[in-house]
């Protein structure tokens, strides 16, 4: 019983230290976030402005056809 007491007092010192780390770092969280914020909307973003240029590519295409 002393082994599994021991093993669990262990695993909570283990958390408690990863809990201290991050409330200590916690602006390295944030700047990971906010980079990866802005990867998705940039992603979203290039790919708005890569179905609008389908969308002109095409228009082109037909009008250089109609003439």
């Amino acid at each position: 019983m002393d082994v599994l007491w021991d093993v669990a007092v262990s695993v909570g010192h283990a958390i408690e230290q990863v809990l201290i780390y991050v409330e200590t770092h916690h602006w390295i969280f944030g700047f990971l976030a906010g980079g990866y914020i802005f990867y998705l909307h940039d992603r979203g973003l290039h790919a708005r402005f890569d179905a609008l240029d389908k969308r002109i590519d095409e228009v082109r295409k037909r009008l250089a056809v109609e003439y």
